[in-house]
This record gives structure tokens, sequence and C-alpha cells, in this order.
């Protein structure tokens, strides 16, 4: 029985996010403890009238405080590059190489030494804090497509699927067809595209390859209608293959932007579902 597109479409949900998706705050403790020591130590700069003087001090008898200068600018490692007039540099915070007055007007020049110096805060680990707050934003991202996976493999395991018995995570296609016997050759243009599925499982007559993602919100814009596309190709190259299905976990209020790609993928993608469609027993159906 054909399945109404529409129909289904109005059960996508608009978000899965759950209390951990906006910050990981056991990372950003985690980041701010590793340089804390550090942190305390540059404290003693803030409200200075001899900022450049102290951070030389400074610097020379706890050369390690230079590690924590990129995160005051939110950069993440241990270069910082900067151009000044015809000059090129490229700080190492970890290995120092260049002198200190090279570093006390790098200080100057990124307003460091302001902000320490003019009270415009009063506690520089409280400060990292809010910066690392603010990064690790940036990672919700990866988080979302980590609680679609993970929301999927919750439902393998309650169907009593085992992991890497009955079914496995993250298979390029050379490993599908070293470990199942499969010729995948025209998925991956005979060997020259890394295609990775978020899921394998053995099924009693086929091998099912999964992907999921998810798109909340109310617009997704050129990457959903590309994202579909490509599932569409993939689903008609997949028909080919005897012992091979492709399965599309997909959901979230965002595709209805892109309503008209996901419909012509899904008039040719018989095994395309969505959470509401898990909640109802997909599982145990599709792999009995």
């Amino acid at each position: 029985m054909k399945r109404d597109f529409k129909e289904w479409l109005k059960k996508f949900k608009y978000s899965i996010c759950d209390y951990k998706y906006y910050v990981d705050f056991e990372k950003v403790y985690g980041n701010i403890d590793s340089i804390r020591i550090e942190l305390n130590i540059l404290n003693s700069l803030i409200g200075s009238k001899d900022i450049e003087n102290k951070f030389k001090l400074l610097v020379n008898d706890y050369p390690k405080i230079l590690k924590c200068i990129p995160i005051l600018l939110a950069v993440r490692g241990r270069e910082i590059y900067a151009k000044d007039g015809d000059e090129e540099f490229l700080f190492n915070f970890v290995k120092p190489n260049y002198s200190v007055d090279e570093y006390i007007k790098f200080m100057n020049k990124t307003g460091l030494f302001s902000l320490i110096s003019e009270h415009l805060i009063n506690n520089l680990v409280d400060y990292v804090t809010g910066v690392e707050v603010g990064l690790d934003s940036n990672g919700r991202k990866n988080r979302g497509g980590h609680l679609m996976e993970d929301l999927v493999e919750s439902y393998l395991v309650k169907a009593g699927l085992q992991k890497n018995i009955d079914y496995f995570k993250e298979m390029y296609l050379s490993d599908i067809e070293t470990k199942f016997g499969l010729d995948l050759s025209s998925l991956s243009n005979n060997g020259k595209t890394k295609k990775r599925f978020d899921f394998v499982v053995k099924g009693n007559n086929a091998v099912y390859a999964i992907e999921t993602n998810f798109y909340g919100g109310n617009g997704g814009g050129s990457k959903l209608n590309e994202t579909a596309r490509s599932y569409k190709t993939l689903a008609l190259e997949s028909k080919e293959i005897e012992g091979f299905v492709f399965v599309w976990i997909t959901d979230g209020t965002a595709w209805r932007s892109a309503r008209h790609n996901l419909e012509e993928t899904f008039d040719v993608l018989d095994n395309m579902y969505c959470i509401n469609d898990l909640e109802n027993g997909l599982v145990k159906e599709l792999f009995k």
C-alpha cells in the first residue's frame, strides 16, 4: 500500500534536543581546569598600572601562562597568525617563538592588556568560562547529528539487535564489501568515493545500509535540497544491487521548506522513514 507523503511529512518533529544539547558543561569545565592555574596567575595583572613590565616578569617566571592567551581571544589551538603592516607573525603560545617584547606587542594590539588592566573583567577564570560556553555552542551541529544517531540506535537496541553482531556503526562501503561479500562498486564509483553509512544491519535476506539525519526548525535551504537529491541518486543506484538495501531515516520540520525534493526521493525510495515510524515498530518490522 502506497504511503501518503503529505500525511507522513505532517508527523515530522520540530526538535529532538535533550538538555545536554545546548552546552556541554563537562567539556567546558574540563577545558578550564587544564589552564586554571595559569589563568589565576594572570589574574594578578587585573587592574595593573604597569601591566607590560609585570607581564614580562610573569612570563619569565611562569612561561606556561602563554598557553592560555589564545582562549582569551576565543581561539582554540596553540598558534595565532597576525599581520602587522608589511610584517607577518605566527605566534606559538606553547613553544614561544618570539621575544617577550613581541608577545607584549601582541597583547597590546589585540586589546587584551586593556581588557585586563582597565578592570573590564574581574576574574579570568570566569571570563574564560563565558568564552568556552560561547565556543561550545558551535558544537551543537555535531551534537544534533549525534542525537539522531543515538535515537535510531536506541530503537535498534530495543528491538534486540546487538552492536557489532547484528548491527554496525559508521561503516564505509569498502568495509561493507569485505564483511558481507557485496559488490558496491556502482555506489563508490569503482572505489573512488569514500561513502560511509551511519549504521549497517545484517538482515535475514539482505544487508541494510542506513543513513540518519535531522533538520529541525523552520528552514534549511539548499543544503536540504542537495541532501534529498543525493539520496535519490543513491536510492536508484542501490536498487540494482542484489542483497543490499538503502534505508534513509530522516526527520525535522525544516524539511517542509524542501518538501518537493524530499517527495521526489520519497517516491523512489521505499525504505524512507521518520521518527514516527520508529515509534510504531519500524525496526522489528523491517529487520524481522
